[in-house]
């Protein structure tokens, strides 16, 4: 399937402002792209580029001070197969993990392990380890947030949202992570685009996606605690230890966003 992927930030700046965009569809992806999804301003400035430590694309820039847009778009091929599911077992003890990664078992910025240990432990201790953990993670997950877009809030760390029980995707994601590093299983925050392909009508509003990645049996696998299902059409964008690595517009200043706007859906 070829699917119309986009993004677009209106912002207002009181000031020029340095910027970092992780906009662009991971490298990874890269092939089945149609056209390269390069970055456009309006009005133009200049751009320059680099990798991060995760292996993202990210662009520098300076926004002026006035009305000014960001945003990218391509056509991608996909395979319209759902996500692969993970082996039921497949959890790597400690000390024989690859070095890569040991950092996705540590506390992060919004996945707060120190604080959350001890009740993962209480909760996930009797399960069996590896995938059946990880998805019995991602059941109590889903059930225990209450998806609320309202209630988003950029400061919520994992603990907050356990405890506050409401959240969107990324509160969802960063629980879920908290919970696996806890037990001794590496975690990945992702973000990308996600499109509604093969799901009910009614639509909401597109949106970039949080999810995650987990090592097990020697590989990294995709579980959604927010959708709790395998879904069709996932593009990667960027990965970290959580969402302080990939925000999508790193601003070193004020701004306002005035309007944003999220495009995935099956090309003609």
């Amino acid at each position: 399937m070829r699917i119309q992927l986009g993004s677009r930030f209106d912002l207002f700046l009181t000031q020029p402002t340095p910027m970092i965009a992780l906009l662009n569809v991971h490298y990874s992806r890269s092939s089945d792209m149609e056209y390269p999804d390069h970055i456009v301003t309006t009005p133009a400035v200049p751009l320059t580029a680099y990798r991060d430590g995760f292996g993202n694309w990210c662009t520098r820039l300076v926004a002026p001070a006035g009305i000014f847009t960001i945003g990218t778009q391509t056509i991608i091929h996909d395979s319209g197969v759902p996500d692969v599911a993970a082996p039921l077992d497949g959890q790597i003890p400690v000390e024989l993990l690859p070095e890569e990664a040991i950092p996705f078992l540590l506390g992060s910025r919004y996945c707060d392990t120190d604080i959350l240990s001890d009740e993962a432990w209480r909760l996930f201790q009797n399960t069996a380890p590896g995938g059946a953990r990880v998805q019995a993670i991602c059941d109590f997950v889903h059930t225990h947030i209450r998806f609320d877009y309202l209630q988003a809030r950029a400061t919520r760390s994992a603990s907050e949202a356990y405890r506050e029980g409401v959240g969107v995707c990324r509160d969802y994601t960063h629980l879920a992570i908290a919970f696996c590093r806890c037990m001794n299983i590496p975690a990945r925050y992702c973000t990308g685009y996600l499109g509604d392909f093969g799901m009910p009508p009614p639509y909401a509003p597109g949106d970039f996606a949080a999810y995650m990645e987990v090592y097990l049996d020697g590989a990294w696998w995709v579980f959604d605690p927010r959708n709790n299902m395998a879904r069709i059409g996932r593009v990667l964008i960027a990965r970290g230890r959580d969402a302080a690595d990939v925000p999508m517009l790193h601003s070193f200043g004020q701004n306002r966003l005035d309007g944003f706007e999220v495009i995935t859906e099956e090309a003609a």
